[in-house]
């Protein structure tokens, strides 16, 4: 015995769901009423089912829309962070895993030497805040610099922080990496100011804030910029040996292979 033939949507249903815009549900439609009708669903279960599908499919499609915005340059994990080899106190990094920083308009500062984790744990946190409907944008110091710089050719600076402030958190990652000059210091202090205590920052850096002298211009835009960005924050200092390093050790030696 044949199941029976989904039927077609009547068009003036069909049209109005369009209209709407409401696509997930123009598409099951047709199927859960056959469904309905032979399982004697009630009305209220029938839209019910409708609803939740629809809201599940716009989450979706919400999520990819953040996670594009946020523009990370990999996609690291939460799961994926072996805090047991990091430097991160277990308690810090569950507060951290929670999000309430973001809520509370905190930051988060991570400072130590290269393949330590401070990337992979603010690109694991951005990602874990995309994923519970945080608005995030990621940005190394020199990638932020650059796009507040071209706001000055037009007086522009105002508006465009305004616009990257509309993101919940934003990370800010390699600070230190290049010098800045006085213009971008000046800039990279003005965001930091506009975002204090109204928008949660992730900041990595590879020097440690005594040392932010060297590659800040004037001495009292580096302490400037530090009080604003310290004041509610959460601070790590990672250490040990390079992740990186030791797992191309334990792959042992490279391979040369001839082309």
């Amino acid at each position: 015995m044949t199941a029976p033939a989904t039927p077609a949507l009547a068009a003036d249903l069909d049209a109005g769901l369009r209209r709407l815009k409401l696509a997930t549900m123009r598409r099951l439609a047709p199927e859960l009423l056959l469904t309905a009708k032979t399982q004697r669903w009630n009305p209220e279960e029938f839209l019910r089912t409708l609803i939740d599908a629809e809201l599940a499919a716009r989450d979706e499609s919400n999520a990819r829309t953040r996670m594009k915005a946020a523009a990370f340059p990999v996609i690291k994990t939460i799961d994926e962070f072996d805090v047991t080899a990091s430097s991160i106190p277990r308690a810090t990094f569950d507060y951290l895993a929670s999000l309430e920083w973001i809520r509370a308009a905190e930051n988060y500062c991570a400072v130590g030497p290269a393949g330590t984790g401070k990337s992979h744990s603010l690109i694991a946190l951005g990602v874990a805040a995309v994923g519970a409907g945080y608005k995030v944008r990621y940005f190394t110091a020199a990638e932020l610099v650059e796009t507040l710089f071209r706001g000055l050719a037009d007086n522009s600076v105002g508006r465009v922080i305004e616009n990257l402030l509309r993101a919940d958190l934003v990370i800010i990652d390699e600070v230190g990496f290049a010098p800045l000059d006085d213009t971008g210091a000046q800039l990279l202090f003005r965001f930091v100011a506009a975002a204090y205590e109204r928008r949660a920052l992730g900041i990595g850096s590879h020097w440690p804030f005594d040392q932010w002298g060297r590659f800040l211009p004037e001495h009292t835009t580096a302490v400037s910029l530090l009080d604003r960005l310290l004041h509610h924050s959460i601070v790590v200092v990672t250490e040990g040996e390079s992740f990186r390093m030791r797992q191309a050790r334990t792959r042992g030696p490279a391979r040369l292979t001839k082309q």
